[in-house]
């Protein structure tokens, strides 16, 4: 299987960095090719445009300024995103990326009778691997986890029919021992290989 694996965490060697490493090596160990997008890394630009947004109604989206992360979205068959939950939330980088790509003619079409049509259809399985700095029962039961719905209510429906959605939170970041980030890895490690 071909897999986008977009990482969106500026610090080269974070936690986020080593979920993602672990992620690549697993699903390259298995056969997989992984497409490697450090957001930050490569600086990608994550501020919607004047222009890009106007043309979000215009009867064709124009892509060029993000062609080249187009086709690799397009190319791949999984997409896979890991980054921190900053503000319960997607870091800024990722939100851009978001909403700088997955845009009409891409991510989904306009229906003309309302509501719009599914375009990520070569995109059969979404995987979120991601942290917070916040105990599970804040984000879950008091905030409803936000980033999940996103996730599974805004982003999987544009994706294939049946994509598997799959989410990984290492809740209470902050106080994680050592011994908690590798059990975290190795639940990682276990998930990814079951790709």
């Amino acid at each position: 299987m071909r897999l986008l694996l977009i990482l969106a965490h500026p610090v080269a060697d974070s936690f986020a960095a080593a979920v993602a490493e672990t992620a690549r090596a697993t699903l390259t160990a298995n056969g997989h090719e992984v497409d490697w997008l450090d957001l930050y890394g490569e600086a990608f630009e994550p501020c919607l445009s004047a222009a890009e947004h106007h043309a979000y109604f215009r009867e064709v989206y124009d892509i060029a300024p993000v062609a080249s992360h187009v086709a690799r979205l397009r190319a791949a068959e999984g997409l896979i995103l890991v980054f921190p939950t900053w503000w319960f939330g997607f870091p800024a980088m990722l939100k851009g990326y978001f909403d700088r790509v997955l845009v009409p003619d891409v991510a989904f079409t306009h229906n003309p009778a309302g509501g719009i049509v599914r375009g990520l259809t070569n995109i059969h399985s979404l995987y979120a691997l991601t942290t917070t700095g916040s105990p599970f029962w804040l984000v879950r039961f008091v905030l409803g986890d936000p980033v999940r719905r996103v996730l599974k209510w805004g982003i999987a429906p544009m994706c294939a029919k049946g994509v598997r959605f799959r989410m990984l939170s290492l809740h209470d970041m902050d106080r994680a021992s050592e011994a908690k980030r590798r059990r975290h890895l190795e639940h990682v490690r276990k998930v990814m290989g079951q790709i």
